[in-house]
Parts: structure tokens; sequence; C-alpha cells
């Protein structure tokens, strides 16, 4: 070896301190250092880009953010009151892949209304852009105080002035928070689902799969759910019916009354015939009861122990625990 026993480059600590130092002071161009060195404390820039509107544009309610990238993820992060702009420490999370937003809906004025949130490592100065454009708040859009947002690296070829002012206005791409208002034929659905499921079974092949890509292959644009939620909506001329908005969620609540009231049904009938010889139909009905089941169980779930999610962020919730 070329180093001494004694030298601090020797020493992991040293050395990411080291990495560090050069970093900030811009000395070196080491895109690796955000896949690496996993116990470096890094300072994280976040800045909400909420609605123009006066209305929407600040919150009473005490509000934050929670990041989730390659490496790990951090507890929920407090927003300092009336900002939107702050710097948080936490150790190295990687690649970010997604960030949730949310408030406890509390205050005279808690409505919100989101369109972007930028977050920037200060030392790599890789910048992550999460589109949302959908409102935090009870009884407002779905309902919901918290939101999933998927998030993509900004381009070094992307100055500050350009990313503000994408920002200042509703995204053009869509996040599992913003709503699809975009009509699709048939066959255009069934290509979507088709992609959005060869890339989840081509992500379980890989022999090194990177953490938080399953996310953006379920939430993100062309994902799972969104594909899911096109095909479920597909035929409606309009999401408003009698007044209110329609929402794939629902339609989940009236399929879980009718399948209750079948199995409901069903027993009684199987009840009858207990002392019966039906074998093979008793076991195939049990397999069909306990998917029934299961199914009805699960929306309960859901429905119980995740106030702060609307209707969009349940079926979103579905659809990734049943994946």
């Amino acid at each position: 070896s070329q180093y001494k026993r004694s030298a601090f480059l020797r020493c992991e600590e040293e050395k990411e301190q080291f990495l560090y130092h050069l970093l900030t002071l811009n000395a070196v161009d080491y895109f690796c250092f955000t896949n690496n060195y996993p116990t470096t404390k890094l300072p994280y820039r976040v800045v909400i880009f909420p609605s123009r509107k006066a209305s929407a544009a600040t919150t009473t309610a005490n509000s934050w953010v929670a990041m989730s990238g390659t490496l790990c993820e951090t507890n929920p992060v407090p927003i300092p009151k009336g900002a939107l702009e702050f710097v948080f420490h936490h150790k190295n999370l990687g690649v970010l892949s997604t960030l949730r937003i949310g408030h406890d809906n509390t205050g005279m004025s808690p409505k919100w209304m989101v369109e972007h949130v930028v977050v920037r490592n200060e030392v790599t100065g890789h910048t992550f852009k999460f589109p949302c454009g959908r409102w935090l708040g009870k009884g407002i859009d779905d309902g919901s105080t918290e939101r999933l947002l998927v998030g993509a690296l900004v381009p070094r070829s992307i100055d500050s002035d350009e990313l503000v002012e994408t920002c200042s206005t509703p995204p053009r791409c869509r996040s599992p928070s913003i709503p699809r208002r975009i009509t699709l034929s048939p066959d255009e659905l069934q290509h979507m689902l088709g992609e959005a499921v060869n890339g989840i079974v081509k992500f379980h092949y890989r022999r090194d799969p990177q953490d938080g890509s399953l996310t953006a292959l379920l939430c993100g644009e062309g994902g799972l759910v969104p594909s899911l939620e096109q095909t479920f909506l597909y035929g409606f001329k309009s999401q408003r019916i009698f007044g209110r908005n329609l929402y794939v969620w629902d339609y989940l609540l009236r399929v879980k009354e009718n399948f209750e009231m079948s199995l409901l049904e069903e027993m009684d009938e199987y009840s009858k015939r207990l002392n019966r010889d039906r074998r093979l139909h008793h076991t195939e009905n049990n397999q069909r009861f306990t998917i029934l089941r299961c199914y009805c169980h699960l929306i309960d779930q859901i429905n119980t122990f995740s106030q702060t999610l609307g209707k969009d962020g349940k079926f979103q919730l579905f659809i990734c625990l049943s994946a």
C-alpha cells in the first residue's frame, strides 16, 4: 500500500469528510457520491411552489414533507410556518424517488394547493422536481391531506430561472396526485396497461433492482396505477355525475358492498347443503369465498387506517398492496 496505516484517507469517516469538503468547493464532479457514503449527513434544500391564487397559496395547518431515495428515507420533516423554502440535514438519501407532502388540517384555512416541490442536494447539486397539482385538505378535491409525488432528476442544462418559471405554473406531466383528463382509445389503454405490467415483471427479474424504481413503475407516469385508473374510467363522458366527482374508489366500495351481499346469500345457501356430498363444488366455492373476503377486508382496512388519504390515494394504496 502507498499509504501509511495512520493516513486519514484510510479511515471511512475521514474519507467521507474529505470528499464532502471537495464537493463544497466544487473541485470535483462526483456523481457516484449520490449512491455511496450512506452515513454522511448532507444538506437538502426544499422549495415549495403553491398555486398563484391567493386563497390557495398558504395554509394554517402544520405541514411536513418526507422523502425516499435509493439509500434510505426520512421521517416527516416539519415545514416552518409560512415558509416555502427551507434546508434540512439528513444522512445521504441517494437518488431521490418519491416525496410525500401533507398537513394536519388544522387552523382557520388549512386547504393548500401545491403545484410542484423541488428538492436540491446542496452538495452534489442534483435537483429533483416533484409535480403535484392537487389540493391538500378535507372537503376539497378528493379530501386528501397527504400526497405521494414521484420525482425526476432535473437536467443540468436547465438553469434556475427556467426551473422556477416552469414550477410556477400547473404541472404538465402526470404524477399520481394529478387528475387524469386524457381520453384514450381501448387500444391505447391496452397498450399502456401492458407496458406497465411488463415493466413490473422486468423489475422483478433484474439482478440488482434499484430501490425506489418500483414506486415509479407503480405510481409514476405510465405506471400501473394511472393505467388502471384510466381503464376503469373509460366510457364515462364526464367525471362529474349528479353534481359530484366520480372516483374509482367509489366504484371499489360499491363492489365491496355487492361482494358482502353475495357472501351472505351464498353462506345461507351452503348452510342448507352441509350434509350433501359436494366436495369439489365446496372446494371451488371456498376459494371464491376466500378471495371475496380478502378483497372486502383490504377495502375495510384501507378505509379505517388511511385517514389522511383521499379517494385517489386510497385507490393507489389498494393497487400497490394488491400488486
